[in-house]
């Protein structure tokens, strides 16, 4: 009986909460017929930085052992946490690779990392990069699948001639000597990247983009003839920096055709780590639309000036300084993500690199355990669902209500991001094609389908299979834990994303739903749904 009281109890608080929230419907009509933008295999990048433990902010050090020189490689999540993207790249740089030194000497008591300078940019010294150190990160980006970009010290051999300005041409010595010792090693460098914010006004040092471009040249023969004997190429990467037009407009100009081939911008919209709007901003659509300015006025000015290049994020953290250490590493921090993926993959952005793979506040690994922070099943979930096609798509209803559509990954089909940034409303979602079949035919559904629905995904997420046979989609519904924003945990369709006991990333399963009923998505919450059955000719092709 007193199982029986505790059931009804616990039914009528789920009904009641179901009857609290609002509702909306939404149309999202998808043109399956042209791609606007296409990415790259590899779209998803995370970075691996050199800042050492001394790095701090807004009186926290959250770096730990989390660097380039300092990160225990043999740590067991670490690679499985690699390898669960079957090829994963990783971007190797950060504000300190300009003042790298490559040792080849291999005396290992000459070779030291980075201390506390006050006439240091950014209040460090130099540091220094064994070839025992680049024998073991290229041992697991090996054994990973990894692909790599290296960023390079392109302030090697310049003088300051004002504070923040550098002048003189590259001494590219140094560099070249540490190239030619990973091709001869066969070490997969698949990109070599020209320097870290360096660009327009900089961030702590800036050059000039004529300057600049003659030195991406240099860099460009010199790989060249290193790699004259190899099958494939390096792709030469660059600047690294935040995007100003009139600099990157030069850069493109003096450097000349087929010299950069990716052309890499950094983001960090959210304002620094201490900001108190950024859990607001997230949650924003206006907001959130303003960095696709960035995005258009990149892709204008590679088209003008330089259409044999490609656009790339070559880091984003969100929050700048360290990330935040309240929202950074949480559930919450996944709407910004995942909108600047979808959003960036419309202006053909075909790479973007996440701040950080692990290290500060913002990694998709936690600095200290290893485990993965919500946003690593973020990126897992994108990565694996979300193909290179990228489809147009027109929605009908809320702006708090965000929607990304692609060819489906490795399979027949679209893929479709929903971002909920609603607190309070539950969207019901009708997808259409805007051609050929009506995914969700009748439209809408009344106030009772949507209670009768809600109480059923409310009370159980069982169910993988559509009871009547009919044909049906794939969803990922990704919640918080606790309905706490903040929280750390993610659900996937009401299950905690955790390693298992032998610290293998889970399965991420989907549930099978009937194709012809709307998608429901709750309140903040986030949803990839795959249509196998999608006709979307673009993705044929």
């Amino acid at each position: 009986m007193m199982k029986l009281l505790l059931l009804s109890y616990l039914l009528f608080c789920m009904i009641n909460k179901i009857l609290s929230q609002d509702y909306s419907d939404v149309t999202v009509i998808i043109s399956g017929s042209n791609l606007i933008g296409e990415t790259n295999e590899n779209f998803v990048c995370a970075t691996i930085d050199w800042w050492p433990p001394e790095k701090c902010n807004y009186n926290q050090c959250p770096w730990g052992e989390s660097s380039v020189l300092n990160l225990n490689l043999e740590h067991p999540i670490l690679a499985k946490a690699i390898q669960a993207f079957g090829s994963l790249r990783i971007r190797v740089g950060g504000s300190l690779q300009d003042q790298v030194v490559y040792d080849l000497s291999n005396k290992e008591n000459k070779c030291t990392g980075f201390k506390r300078s006050s006439t240091g940019l950014f209040g460090f010294s130099k540091g220094c990069l064994s070839m025992k150190r680049w024998h073991e990160l290229n041992d697991l980006f090996i054994k990973t699948g990894a692909i790599v970009t290296f960023g390079v010290n392109a302030l090697e051999g310049r003088h300051l001639v004002r504070k923040g300005i550098w002048s003189g041409p590259w001494n590219s010595s140094n560099a070249r000597d540490f190239i030619q010792y990973t091709v001869s090693n066969n070490y997969p460098v698949d990109s070599w990247e020209f320097g870290n914010e360096l660009s327009g006004h900089g961030v702590g040092a800036s050059v000039g983009a004529e300057q600049y471009g003659k030195d991406v040249i240099t860099l460009k023969n010199l790989l060249n003839e290193l790699y004259k004997d190899c099958d494939r190429k390096p792709l030469v990467v660059a600047p690294g920096g935040f995007y100003e037009q009139q600099w990157y407009s030069e850069l493109l100009q003096i450097s000349g055709p087929n010299v950069i081939n990716a052309v890499t911008h950094h983001i960090y919209n959210l304002g620094g780590g201490d900001d108190p709007h950024i859990v607001s901003r997230i949650t924003d659509p206006q907001y959130l639309n303003r960095i696709a300015d960035t995005f258009r006025d990149l892709q204008l000015t590679i088209e003008r000036h330089g259409p044999w290049a490609a656009a790339w994020v070559g880091e984003a953290g969100g929050a700048y300084n360290s990330g935040s250490k309240l929202v950074s590493n949480t559930f919450l921090n996944s709407f910004w993500y995942l909108d600047q993926l979808g959003l960036s993959s419309r202006y053909n952005t075909k790479a973007y690199c996440r701040q950080t793979l692990i290290g500060g506040n913002y990694g998709l690994l936690d600095t200290k355990t290893f485990v993965p922070n919500p946003d690593y099943y973020s990126a897992l979930l994108w990565h694996r669902l979300m193909g290179r096609g990228v489809l147009s798509i027109d929605i009908s209803g809320s702006p708090y209500l965000r929607a990304y559509a692609h060819c489906s990954k490795h399979m027949a089909g679209v893929s479709v991001l929903l971002l909920n940034l609603n607190r309070t409303t539950t969207f019901t979602v009708t997808v259409r094609n805007d051609i050929n079949a009506d995914l969700a035919e009748g439209g809408g559904i009344q106030r009772d389908g949507i209670f009768l629905h809600g109480l059923k995904r409310t009370v159980s997420w069982i169910g993988t299979k559509s009871s009547d046979g009919s044909e049906t989609r794939h969803e990922y519904h990704l919640t918080a834990k606790d309905e706490n924003h903040l929280s750390r945990i993610m659900l996937l369709n009401g299950n905690p994303l955790e390693l298992n006991v032998d610290d293998d990333v889970p399965v991420l399963e989907p549930v099978l739903v009937p194709v012809d009923s709307p998608v429901v998505i709750a309140p903040l919450s986030i949803a990839f749904v795959v249509f196998p059955d999608f006709e979307a000719k673009a993705c044929e092709r």
